[in-house]
């Protein structure tokens, strides 16, 4: 299976260290230094999730070169916050796409959606049940986040944006050679939205409570410490195991926006150099878009040379980790 094109959208509006430190009360520098936001996009008036996930889609097609009716099947990646409750996304991508015989889904593993779609999609390409498959989704759960709130202060990146890829059967492109995917449910009621379900439906007198919660800091905390580097570092291990490969013969890591010490503690233990990543702080966090981003911004500063190998690496809340590993394959003589 081969990723055929990339697309990206990004909201125009920013919101940068300075002003995040001032509705938070952390220094700006804290920001940017340790937390390692410069800037991130937020979204304007038009900027819904379903939205944002279409614009990357026709992007992401024309860079395929495969038309919208040539799709089988639509994975929407969309995260739970969309523009509707209780909706399917998938379906309303693929109507406004023009994907009209494609059936579509929509598959939510939080940020680390988009390595379990690539499963999805490997299994559907490989059984014949689909020839092209697009993946796509948007985000916006920087709506959710309280700067206020101290504790949940690892999210304060959270952004805006929307990413999609195209994937077939043949190349050239990047090629898929492996998916691994790890959960720690220990962890499964760490972070949440505490209203606007069964348990809490939604009031009129609740609704400052509708946003992003630690239900237990000191215990996540302790729980993430202990298993957290361990996680991404074996997802990693073993996708490149099953790929044949071993971090040495990686070019490129395609990592999730987190805190500066953490990127770098990744790259030292995999014994990458900081030049084999890029460290999103212009960005910040688009959840599961970012190994999509972080990939199409490698191919566009040529860090990931003619049949350079690599893995992309995610991890969301619920806590689950996955990695992918990718080899660029291009026609001979290009």
């Amino acid at each position: 299976m081969y990723l055929l094109g990339l697309g990206i959208y990004l909201p125009k509006p920013r919101m940068r260290a300075e002003e995040i430190a001032e509705r938070s009360g952390l220094p700006a520098w804290v920001v940017r230094e340790k937390l390692g936001i410069r800037e991130k996009p937020i979204p304007g008036p038009e900027d819904h999730p379903a939205e944002m996930a279409v614009w990357a889609a026709q992007q992401a097609l024309r860079e395929a070169g495969i038309a919208p009716q040539e799709v089988d099947a639509v994975l929407s990646i969309t995260e739970e916050y969309k523009d509707y409750p209780v909706w399917t996304s998938g379906s309303h991508i693929a109507h406004r796409l023009g994907a009209r015989r494609a059936w579509a889904f929509d598959l939510n593993q939080k940020c680390a959606s988009f390595i379990a779609a690539l499963a999805v999609a490997r299994g559907l390409i490989a059984t014949g049940q689909a020839r092209y498959v697009l993946i796509a989704g948007g985000y916006r759960n920087g709506d959710l986040i309280d700067y206020r709130d101290p504790e949940v202060r690892f999210m304060y990146d959270l952004a805006a944006g929307g990413a999609a890829a195209v994937l077939g059967p043949e190349g050239p492109g990047l090629r898929v050679l492996s998916t691994r995917l790890r959960t720690d449910s220990s962890l499964a009621n760490a972070v949440l939205v505490p209203v606007g379900g069964t348990r809490e439906p939604l009031t009129p007198h609740n609704l400052d409570r509708f946003r992003l919660v630690v239900t237990d800091p000191p215990g996540m905390k302790a729980r993430l410490e202990a298993v957290s580097l361990a996680n991404f570092l074996a997802v990693v291990r073993e996708a490149l195991e099953a790929a044949g490969h071993t971090p040495a013969d990686l070019a490129y890591l395609a990592l999730l926006h987190m805190k500066r010490s953490a990127h770098k503690a990744v790259l030292e233990r995999l014994g990458l150099r900081e030049d084999q990543s890029l460290y999103l702080e212009d960005y910040g966090h688009l959840g599961q878009l970012d190994p999509i981003l972080s990939l199409k911004l490698a191919l566009e500063r040529a860090l990931l040379p003619p049949g350079g190998l690599a893995a992309l690496v995610a991890a969301g809340v619920g806590y689950h980790w996955g990695a992918a590993v990718v080899r660029r394959e291009v026609r001979h003589g290009a």
